[in-house]
């Protein structure tokens, strides 16, 4: 069995790199065939996983935007003889419509749409078209001269990464991560539900949010009381119930338990979360403080600004940097997401 994913384009590297890792904690085991930017299949999934890693997956991932079963890889002279020789009384509920989707194809996206529905109705009984809420969905997706016939089984809420935006909170504040971004930090740290993440810097609780959305424990700080109490509101409004948030200096912290990861966007220029520390010096002794609150198999996702060398901080504490992405910000700006983990002795 196969699982095709439709991923986001905003960045050449992140929405592989965050399915990569969700698979890694989630034992998911299947082979990646990356056909192209934004075009991903899942190969060699066994039919007794199909359903539970279409579950996590559809919930999880941030920079995915579908997730579908495929029914045939077909092409152009074979279309309709594949399309025709599916059983689809087993994939439509009642109602269905078929969208094209193309990569680096020429074909003609209504025609085969209007094509493949027809196809469709003429092998499968008491079903109908509609156009604007279908119960199912057909997805059909050209590469070249491949086309790949898939059926969406559980639909993705990309409408959240939408409601969820920072100024669209309860409680706002200026330079918020947008919540794509969080979610892919919190997968990227290979945190799986019902663990505990951290994040030492919470501001308004953006990370936090993702992490309580996929059903992680989660505790945020602050050395403002604002930002401390703004994000217990914002958790709240979310339904996210399992959370503590405290006010206190990062160089203070000394957490009830062990974490099983840790994601932040720690604060750096003129005023910082420390109150009286700015330049690299934040991040030197953020890493000094967190260290000893990180269980031994704990991730560190965190974003940095690109003129930073976090290297000899990290391998100075004990800890080995495993991936690292850039993300343009502006002309004189890069964002730096590194993935960091203890050293495994």
């Amino acid at each position: 069995m196969e699982l095709l994913c439709i991923q986001s384009q905003e960045h050449p590297e992140l929405p592989l790199a965050e399915l990569k890792a969700v698979m890694e904690c989630e034992n998911i085991e299947a082979e990646i065939e990356r056909v192209t930017e934004g075009l991903v299949i899942l190969k060699d999934i066994s039919d007794e996983n199909l359903d539970e890693y279409y579950g996590i997956l559809v919930k999880r991932l941030g920079y995915t935007h579908e997730v579908h079963q495929i029914l045939a890889r077909s092409d152009i002279d074979n279309l309709d003889e594949d399309v025709s020789s599916i059983n689809w009384d087993e994939y439509i509920d009642e109602t269905f419509a078929v969208r094209v989707k193309r990569f680096h194809s020429q074909i003609d996206t209504v025609g085969t749409e209007r094509h493949v529905g027809t196809l469709i109705l003429d092998n499968c009984g008491n079903i109908k078209v509609n156009l604007s809420k279908p119960k199912s969905l057909v997805r059909v997706v050209a590469y070249g001269n491949i086309i790949y016939v898939a059926i969406e089984k559980i639909k993705l809420d990309k409408k959240h990464f939408e409601d969820s935006k920072p100024h669209k909170r309860p409680f706002f504040y200026p330079g918020s991560m947008n919540p794509k971004l969080a979610r892919c930090m919190v997968n990227l740290s290979r945190v799986k539900a019902g663990q505990l993440l951290l994040d030492p810097f919470c501001g308004t609780g953006g990370i936090l949010i993702e992490a309580g959305l996929i059903g992680c424990k989660v505790a945020g700080s602050d050395i403002y009381w604002k930002m401390k109490n703004g994000t217990a509101i914002n958790l709240e409004h979310y339904g996210i119930t399992d959370y503590r948030t405290f006010n206190v200096d990062v160089r203070e912290l000394k957490m009830y338990e062990k974490v099983a990861s840790v994601v932040t966007d720690p604060p750096y220029g003129i005023s910082t979360s420390t109150g009286d520390v700015d330049g690299e010096e934040i991040f030197n002794e953020f890493f000094h403080s967190i260290y000893d609150n990180m269980k031994d198999d704990a991730y560190l996702c965190m974003a940095s600004p690109h003129y930073v060398d976090l290297k000899p901080m990290v391998d100075e504490v004990g800890f080995e940097i495993v991936e690292q992405y850039a993300i343009k910000m502006h002309k004189s700006l890069t964002r730096i997401i590194s993935v960091i983990r203890k050293k495994l002795n």
